[in-house]
């Protein structure tokens, strides 16, 4: 795809929204909305990149309470032309079609890649990539079968989603503040994967979500690797004008 003049591709992740409560989060969905309308002159494409709630489950018949501005808004833009592109993240993995019928939002289980202006782009949550973190990389998988998918739909709507926000609240509780520092070039997983992607395949962005951490990080021959940061903390995104990306901070 060619950038039309003018025209720009932004990037952001990680809302979590219904976390940490009702109040918080809707000051904050409210928040998205009103950036998500600021940026509706110049997007050529939106990219939301995993983890918009902090549970998302598609019953067959049943859709979680909550996120009517930001859905609604979502809709508003695809009907005026804008495409919008959504990567499921580990919060919100089990997406089974409503984004797609409701909202003509299509939805991607995997990294995948693009290329605008001439410029190649590896997109992705960023969850289960690189070395280490082994405990989750089965989990997910568990997660991911459909099977186990099957099985949490048969439970109730009230009981499956407490479940679900029981378990998001002992993750973080577990995780502490470790989102807020940079653990070093040898320790972020998500370096090393990149790297050990250059090796066969050039990307100039490697574009994820799912670290919290807002990270602009040089590589090897000009590739850089965008870490969007969050909703929550941060409120940062990237902008990508055709020929620079940008890591920015809106209303922080």
């Amino acid at each position: 795809m060619q950038l039309p003049i003018s025209k720009k591709i932004y990037f952001l992740s990680d809302f979590h929204l219904g976390a940490p409560n009702r109040v918080l989060s809707l000051e904050r969905e409210k928040k998205i909305v009103r950036f998500l309308e600021a940026i509706k002159a110049d997007a050529a494409m939106i990219f939301i990149v995993g983890d918009m709630f902090d549970f998302w489950y598609e019953y067959k018949t049943v859709v979680p309470r909550g996120y009517t501005r930001l859905l609604g808004k979502l809709a508003e833009l695809t009907d005026s032309g804008i495409p919008i592109h959504f990567f499921v993240g580990n919060h919100d993995m089990w997406m089974s079609g409503y984004f797609e019928q409701e909202l003509n939002i299509p939805v991607y289980h995997h990294p995948k890649t693009f290329e605008f202006n001439g410029k190649q782009f590896f997109i992705g949550h960023g969850d289960g990539l690189g070395p280490g973190d082994h405990g989750y990389k089965t989990l997910k998988k568990i997660f991911r079968n459909p099977i186990c998918h099957w099985l949490f739909g048969q439970l109730h709507p009230s009981l499956g989603m407490g479940i679900a926000n029981y378990m998001s609240r002992r993750s973080k509780e577990k995780t502490g503040t470790s989102d807020e520092a940079f653990l070093g070039e040898d320790k972020e997983w998500l370096i090393l994967f990149c790297k050990e992607t250059l090796k066969t395949q050039y990307f100039d962005y490697f574009i994820f979500g799912h670290r919290h951490f807002p990270l602009d990080f040089p590589l090897e021959g000009n590739s850089r690797y965008i870490n969007l940061g969050d909703w929550i903390r941060t409120f940062t995104y990237a902008c990508f004008d055709g020929n620079n990306m940008e890591l920015l901070s809106w209303e922080k």
